[in-house]
């Protein structure tokens, strides 16, 4: 039983790592991020925010738009909020 419990375990771990890494080689660059939520270089934690709120009702498949075209959006606020915890 403690194997089986071992090996579970094992494959949880690999599975988180391997998700972080492909998640971290994805991501969308800061300016495209900028880009897609319409903004600028020194776009502040609230103005992502905005933004984010601001197009996600505009394009969440709920309100009639695309699950890609939402899970972007999601992606550039991640990559923006990303970027400002970033140490510098």
């Amino acid at each position: 039983m403690a194997k089986i419990l071992l090996a579970i375990a094992l494959a949880v771990v690999v599975y988180w790592w391997w998700r972080r890494r492909r998640a971290a080689a994805g991501a969308m660059p800061p300016g495209e991020a900028r880009a897609l939520l319409g903004l600028s270089q020194g776009a502040t934690l609230d103005e992502i925010r905005d933004a984010h709120r601001r197009l996600i009702t505009k394009v969440h498949p709920d309100a009639g738009g695309s699950a890609e075209l939402a899970s972007r959006v999601n992606e550039a606020r991640d990559a923006l909020i990303d970027e400002l915890q970033r140490p510098r």
